[in-house]
């Protein structure tokens, strides 16, 4: 099977170490390594590829810097047609697979042209999310090329309920929800617990929505009753500003940023964890929390007890007591609660990450997420090429 992958988004570098940036390496990874031919189109690389994508041949069509956000956004515009037309050029796909960006609206109806399927994958709200965080000009031809990618689509795969939603909202013909996954052969399980104090983990972009100043303020609870570290995994545009504000709760010598770092250096990292936290905080929209957190899905895949809160797509991965605990968004004392009960009872730990690896390997792992959202435009793909 040909496949053309097609990303559009200039926020996404595609071999980069964000959490996009990963869901579209392991979406690649399932296809070649399922014996696809795999093309990629794309607008921003971030990089060399790992060497395990070394076979995708990569088309990568820079788009026109600029800080002027009108200007930007048209070069979004023009960089989408022209991707359009390099897919086109090439020619002879059976398929073409794209992750919904915010101008793409090219490609789904050139798969239709071409007479072959069209998977649009859409991960967020992107029209409301541009324009809440980071501004949008030209909203009518935002929504006008949502519409367009979404009504062509022969499927469209959503990764939760709400995104789901407002797919449907915006024109999708046939919706379906299959959630984000994890690599199960990638991250797994450490021989044994890390030595050391009782560490508490976060992998993800260090931005305000992810709910750090709560975990910093629960972090800081945990520290009055016992010895405890902070691990924090990442990077992102609130990093110099958490670390400032850990510093001021007395916190510095006990925390550690990251920074950012490639997917291949995070299970070593998750290794080093006694438990991990997802603290999201309440959803301060009418959207709700719409995302597929991937962050959990490597917690249970790395066998760690995880503590996520009540929120969205977070309250149905994690059973409370089974493979984790469950708080409520936005509470502190519960969060330092829920972590100083893991951090006094080692029997616990181990019985929550053990379900935890589980979960995630029946029900979880990346293969299966693609096998789903290709089957959704009855596409099936052959079994898992074995390396020599």
């Amino acid at each position: 099977m040909r496949i053309a992958y097609v990303c559009t988004d200039p926020g996404v570098p595609v071999f980069g170490a964000k959490g996009a940036s990963v869901h579209v390496q392991e979406v690649l990874r399932v296809l070649v390594g399922r014996g696809a031919e795999v093309e990629l189109f794309c607008v921003r690389t971030g990089g060399a590829g790992p060497g395990d994508l070394a076979g995708v041949r990569v088309h990568e069509l820079p788009l026109e810097p600029s800080r002027d956000p009108v200007t930007r956004e048209l070069a979004a515009m023009r960089a989408d047609a022209a991707l359009a037309r390099a897919v086109a050029a090439r020619g002879g796909f059976d398929l073409v697979y794209e992750r919904y960006a915010l101008w793409g609206r090219s490609a789904m109806p050139l798969a239709r042209a071409m007479g072959v399927p069209g998977v649009l994958e859409v991960n967020a709200p992107l029209v409301e999310e541009q324009e809440r965080y980071r501004g949008l000009v030209h909203r009518s031809a935002a929504v006008e090329s949502a519409r367009t990618a979404l009504g062509a689509a022969a499927a469209v795969v959503a990764v939760s309920d709400p995104v789901a939603a407002w797919a449907r909202g915006h024109g999708a013909r046939a919706v379906h929800v299959v959630p984000n996954g994890v690599d199960v052969a990638r991250v797994r399980p450490a021989p044994a617990e890390p030595a050391g104090p009782f560490t508490v983990g976060f992998v993800g972009t260090v931005k305000r929505w992810h709910g750090l100043d709560t975990l910093l303020d629960a972090f800081r609870l945990l520290c009055e009753s016992g010895p405890a570290r902070l691990l924090i995994v990442g990077d992102g545009p609130e990093a110099g500003r958490l670390a400032e504000r850990a510093a001021a709760l007395g916190l510095a010598a006990r925390t550690e940023l990251t920074g950012a770092l490639p997917p291949s250096q995070v299970p070593a990292l998750l290794h080093r964890m006694h438990a991990a936290v997802a603290p999201y905080p309440p959803a301060d929209s009418a959207l709700g929390s719409y995302f597929s957190p991937l962050k959990i899905y490597e917690y249970l895949a790395a066998g760690l007890p995880v503590v996520a809160t009540e929120v969205g797509q977070a309250a149905q991965i994690i059973t409370h007591g089974t493979d984790g605990l469950l708080s409520p968004p936005g509470d502190a004392e519960a969060l330092a609660g829920a972590l100083a009960r893991l951090r006094a009872d080692a029997p616990l730990r181990a019985r929550l990450g053990a379900a935890a690896r589980r979960t995630a390997v029946r029900r979880h792992g990346w293969d299966r997420t693609v096998d789903r959202s290709l089957a959704a435009a009855g596409l099936r793909l052959g079994r898992r090429v074995r390396a020599a």
